[in-house]
């Protein structure tokens, strides 16, 4: 239930520039839409593991450098 609302959520935010852009790329590496959404699924969950671990607050536009 879980995978399915995040890949939802990932579906959804297809309208960010960030998202978009990272979908885009995917798709240029001939992965098909599913694959695409399951790969910035993975990137969304990265990120909300990142800021749980070291306890900040989402910042769009902001990489963590190592």
């Amino acid at each position: 239930m879980l995978k399915r609302a995040q890949f939802l959520a990932s579906f959804a935010s297809l309208s960010s520039p960030e998202s978009r852009t990272y979908h885009d790329k995917k798709r240029a590496e001939k992965k098909r839409h599913n694959a695409a959404l399951i790969c910035l699924t993975r990137r969304h969950v990265d990120v909300l593991h990142a800021m749980l671990k070291h306890r900040t607050l989402y910042r769009p536009g902001h990489e963590q450098t190592a």
